[in-house]
């Protein structure tokens, strides 16, 4: 924990992934995508889509660990709106232009992939949008909440089923900025 952080590290039982931790992932995966695309670079555009707002802190690490032309892009999607249970329905409030991702490959990032409603969405939408492929970055896998069948091509980490807050991560917009990831008191979201 971090003397900085005082006030909302109050909040949490522990801290999951350090730093430490997160730098390594976010290297890996940049290893990763960059020797997955490394050929077809010469001939498509890659494209990160950051869905907003849990994606951004990962997608600017994640971008620059990636050794290749990509170009970014974001969108704001949900299934949650304020609580902590997806209801199902997945809210699309930017759309971007199916003409950005002609041809393209697509590597849609997000903080952590739940019930994979959303990005199920996104995947259908993409790959309607005339994209040459639509894969799946995720920071965070939570695959004992998943509804839809999806599958992450770019994974962090695993985790079970806690809620987690912190790089990136929320509870109702706050704790993004936590230079880690914790798990959030339950006393904290139940009440």
């Amino acid at each position: 924990m971090n003397p900085d952080f005082k006030e909302m590290e109050k909040d949490l039982e522990s801290v999951m992934f350090d730093r430490d931790a997160i730098e390594k992932m976010v290297a890996r995966l940049g290893k990763e995508i960059s020797d997955a695309y490394r050929e077809s670079i010469k001939e498509r555009r890659l494209i990160l889509i950051g869905v907003l707002k849990g994606s951004v802190i990962f997608l600017s690490d994640l971008m620059r660990q990636i050794n290749l032309p990509v170009e970014v892009l974001f969108l704001q999607a949900s299934s949650y709106g304020s609580g902590t249970e997806s209801c199902g329905r997945v809210q699309i409030n930017m759309e971007l232009d199916k003409k950005l991702v002609g041809g393209a490959d697509v590597i849609l990032v997000e903080d952590i992939l739940d019930s994979g409603r959303t990005l199920k969405k996104l995947t259908e939408y993409f790959a309607a949008s005339g994209a040459n492929s639509v894969k799946i970055c995720t920071m965070l896998d939570k695959p004992a909440r998943r509804v839809v069948d999806i599958k992450t091509d770019f994974k962090g980490y695993d985790v079970e089923d806690e809620f987690l807050v912190g790089y990136g991560l929320d509870y109702n917009e706050v704790y993004r900025n936590l230079p880690y990831i914790g798990i959030l008191k339950r006393s904290i979201y139940e009440s």
